[in-house]
């Protein structure tokens, strides 16, 4: 059965050095998230970006890993996003790494979902919880 579990994120972005890329247009940047609703506790990861010179055009990939408690169990999961923009249209996927799901979240699987709204980050997550 699929659970659906929404609440809100702060992050904080920190940008790396890349020492050897030699390409401005890419960069990688680390950050930190607490969460609070359905979902509460933080995260840290890691994405790497890149911009065009379209306008309103960019790519992202981030892997992060949670600590906290899902819907009154706790444990810690890894998330992986995909993300695009199409001049201004974004596309983002953000998955649960199978068998990443610790303590009691053992078995865990979903999408997340993110939206921005004056500056306010959002989440709506639905998961599933089955056996390992």
């Amino acid at each position: 059965m699929t659970t659906h579990a929404r609440g809100t994120f702060e992050i904080k972005l920190q940008p790396q050095l890349d020492e050897g890329v030699g390409d401005p247009s890419i960069g990688r940047l680390s950050f930190d998230k607490q969460f609070s609703g359905d979902l509460t506790g933080s995260s840290k990861g890691q994405m790497l970006a890149t911009r065009t010179d379209a306008p309103g055009s960019a790519g992202y990939v981030a892997m992060e890993r949670v600590i906290g408690t899902l819907g009154g169990k706790r444990g810690t999961f890894a998330l992986q996003h995909s993300g695009t923009m199409n001049r201004g249209v974004s596309a983002l996927v953000v998955t649960v790494v199978p068998d990443s799901g610790t303590e009691e979240l053992v078995g865990l699987s979903g999408t997340l979902m993110i939206r921005i709204e004056e500056g306010q980050h959002f989440y709506e997550f639905d998961y599933t919880l089955g056996q390992a």
